[in-house]
C-alpha cells in the first residue's frame, strides 16, 4: 500500500502561533498524524530580502503572493520590527502537537541565518544552534529531539557531521526519491536522511499552469513510488492554503492511500549510500541540497 508521510516545516512566529494549530485541527478530523519541524529561536524573516538578487526569489515571491501569506509583521520581523522568538513563550502549540501523538523534531534555531549562511559556517557555530534548538526542545517538551530537518534544504560537510555526533535517529535535510545514508566530497555519514520527494506549493503555484484549483491534483500524481514525503509549511497550508491541505489529505485516503511518520522512511529496505550535491528545482531559487544515484 503506497504511504505518504507529511512533513511540515514551522518556520515563522505567525505559522507557530495560527497555522500549527490549524492544522491540527484537520489531522484530529481525519484521525492521521504527521511529522512537525520546529524553528525553536527568533523569527527573522525580514532578513530575507537579502535574498532579493537571487535569481528567482523575486518572482517566486509575487508568484506566491508572499506579502498577505505571511503577513506584513512576518515580512518585517528582523529588519523594522524586532525579531521575536518563535516558540517562546507560547509554548502551546508545540505541546499540543507532542500531546496528540504527532512527530515532533527541530528545524534549526535561526531559519534565516542557516538557510543563508550554513555553507560557511564553522562546526562549532552550527553545532552552537543546534544545540540551542536542542536545549528548548528538551525544556518545553521534557523530551531530546529525535530528528531534525535543515531550512531551504541547506548543509554542509559540517552540519552533516555534528547532526552525526549529536545522534539524530534520522534527519530530513534533502530533496530526493527514497531514505539513504549520505555521502557528501567523498565523506560518509551514519545519519539517515529521509527526504522530501515532492515538489512544494510555493514551487508549483503560478509556474506551468499550476493554481489552487488544480494543485491538489497534480500531487496526488506526484505520489507515484510506494514511499511519498510531502513537505508542507505552517506559513501557507496551515494559513490561506488550509482548504488545500484538507482536500489532499481528503482525496488521498480516497485513493486508498495511508499517512505515516517520516520515521517509518527508516524501516524501508534497500537503503544505501548516495552522494548528496547542490542542484536546482523548478520554480525554487538558489539551489538545494539534491540526492544523487546509490553508490557501490
Amino acid at each position: 500500500m503506497k504511504k505518504i508521510a507529511i512533513k511540515i516545516d514551522v518556520d515563522t512566529k505567525r505559522g507557530y502561533n495560527e497555522g500549527v494549530p490549524q492544522m491540527l485541527d484537520i489531522f484530529q478530523k481525519y484521525g492521521i498524524k504527521a511529522s512537525f519541524f520546529f524553528s525553536m529561536g527568533p523569527d527573522n524573516s525580514g532578513k530575507a530580502i537579502r535574498r532579493i538578487f537571487r535569481p528567482g526569489f523575486l518572482q517566486k515571491m509575487l508568484r506566491t503572493k508572499a506579502p498577505s501569506t505571511y503577513g506584513l509583521k512576518t515580512i518585517f520581523y528582523g529588519t523594522l520590527l524586532p525579531a521575536p522568538k518563535i516558540v517562546e513563550p507560547n509554548t502551546a502549540p508545540l505541546l499540543r502537537a507532542q500531546s496528540e501523538g504527532h512527530a515532533c523534531g527541530i528545524h534549526c534555531w535561526d531559519h534565516v541565518y542557516w538557510q543563508d549562511k550554513v555553507g560557511k559556517l564553522p562546526r562549532q557555530k552550527i553545532a552552537e544552534h543546534l544545540s540551542k534548538a536542542c536545549e528548548l526542545f528538551l525544556q518545553v517538551t521534557g523530551e531530546k529531539p529525535r530528528f531534525c530537518g535543515a531550512p531551504g534544504w541547506q548543509l554542509s560537510t559540517l552540519s552533516l557531521a555534528v547532526q552525526d555526533e549529536m545522534g539524530f535517529d534520522f534527519c530530513s535535510d534533502v530533496r530526493g526519491y527514497a531514505p539513504f545514508y549520505p555521502v557528501l566530497n567523498g565523506q560518509s555519514y551514519q545519519t539517515i536522511q529521509i527526504p522530501g520527494t515532492m515538489l512544494t506549493m510555493d514551487e508549483l503555484l503560478g509556474t506551468n499552469g499550476i493554481t489552487d484549483a488544480n494543485i491538489v491534483d497534480y500531487w496526488l500524481k506526484e505520489c507515484d513510488k510506494e514511499w511519498n514525503v510531502w513537505t508542507i509549511h505552517a506559513e501557507m497550508e496551515g494559513l490561506s492554503k488550509l482548504s488545500l491541505m484538507d482536500e489532499f489529505i481528503r482525496r488521498a485516503l480516497e485513493a486508498g492511500f495511508t499517512f505515516a511518520l517520516l520515521e517509518e522512511g527508516k524501516n524501508l529496505t534497500d537503503i544505501t549510500r548516495c552522494s548528496v550535491y547542490n542542484g536546482t528545482l523548478p520554480g525554487r531559487a538558489g539551489t538545494v541540497a539534491r540526492q544523487g544515484n546509490p553508490l557501490k
